[in-house]
């Protein structure tokens, strides 16, 4: 199979869809792989890493598209790319679908086989592909929550962990998966006091056993979301519902209830965000304000650090791109349920139920 790598085009992203590594493998096993010229220069990869590995270098973007049977890449096409797109061919990505009709539309419209990456799901119900990606955006958000809670940038003032006389800041986390625990191990660890909250009890029980005393843990319902909005300065939006929007815990109306300069951080943008004011920012203006909080909603927070971040994704994602060169499609999807999961639309019908029910369409092949 044609393999090609193309340069993300999205603001500020400067991850690749695969490293060197990954490359090699595909070569290793008689693959063709095209990568675009400077694809990998923004995660510390040069096109001579990706020659030595065995890589042909393609100037254009097109050029890349136009050659390719499969395209691995980072995120969702943006509309430059729609038209690149053909008929038949593999598009191997995160996709976020529920977020945008107009991606969906496009999708479709191209004929494609789009397999998203963050709706791959193993036997035990997690999501192999989303979870490395899910863990720098958790991290992350403490990082840039606590830099967001200084005065300058409009925050409450607020060292997260405190110093000696001065009590320590306080996280509250919406979302007890990958993401909120990642955010709560690493406030933890600054010293601020975590609440954590989920509706799922197994959940709750686990960050209880694995977290320190100061990592808390409570029921999520509107009451208590209610409650803690009034006294945390920093608040983690990580809540996901597979493949589909994420549901609206923080109403507009809510803001009022915080303390001016309180932080957001949804983390859970990508699907339309938990927090009803949540709209999609960039690396290069990552803030706005509404109602004096500061809400942080960058759709690709994990682009800001690209080497970890392309190194963890060729990691999880590089079995699963093998099967799909080595079998085709549709033979690698009947042999692996975890990738046939991944299924979003095939050559322009939806297959996969939760984009139909964000959009309110009917039912095609679900």
């Amino acid at each position: 199979m044609i393999v090609g790598v193309p340069k993300e085009i999205k603001n500020n992203e400067s991850r690749v869809g695969m490293a060197p590594a990954g490359v090699f493998e595909l070569v290793k096993n008689n693959h063709t792989v095209y990568v675009q010229s400077g694809a990998g220069e923004g995660s510390g990869f040069f096109n001579q890493d990706y020659q030595q590995a065995g890589a042909t270098i393609l100037d254009t973007i097109g050029q890349v598209y136009a050659m390719s049977d499969m395209i691995v890449k980072v995120k969702e096409p943006i509309a430059e790319e729609y038209r690149l797109i053909q008929k038949g061919q593999i598009v191997f990505t995160y996709f976020h679908f529920a977020s945008s009709e107009a991606l969906t539309k496009a999708m479709i419209a191209s004929k494609s086989i789009c397999i998203a990456y963050e709706t791959v799901e193993d036997e035990e119900g997690t999501l192999p592909l989303l979870t490395p990606m899910s863990e720098v955006a958790g991290r992350m958000a403490i990082q840039q929550g606590a830099k967001y809670l200084e005065k300058p940038v409009k925050g409450r003032g607020v060292l997260l962990g405190g110093v000696p006389g001065v009590a320590p800041g306080r996280v509250l986390v919406l979302g007890a998966g990958t993401v909120g625990i990642q955010a709560a191990k690493m406030a933890a660890g600054l010293g601020a006091h975590v609440t954590i909250l989920d509706v799922n009890m197994k959940r709750l029980r686990y960050v209880n056993d694995v977290m320190p005393s100061h990592v808390v843990t409570e029921f999520s319902s509107e009451f208590n979301i209610r409650k803690h909005i009034q006294t945390h300065d920093l608040i983690i939006g990580g809540v996901l519902l597979k493949g589909a929007k994420a549901p609206n815990l923080i109403t507009r109306n809510m803001l009022k209830e915080m303390r001016p300069g309180t932080v957001i951080v949804d983390v859970a943008v990508d699907q339309g965000g938990c927090v009803e004011t949540t709209r999609a920012t960039t690396h290069e203006d990552p803030v706005y304000i509404i109602d004096d909080v500061v809400h942080y909603c960058v759709a690709n927070m994990p682009g800001a650090v690209p080497y970890t971040s392309t190194v963890a994704l060729t990691n999880v994602t590089l079995p699963y791109v093998l099967k799909l060169a080595n079998m085709g499609w549709r033979s690698a999807c009947n042999l692996d349920k975890s990738l046939a999961k991944g299924l979003n639309i095939i050559e322009g019908e939806v297959v996969y139920e939760e984009i139909t029910e964000a959009f309110n369409w009917e039912p095609t092949l679900v």
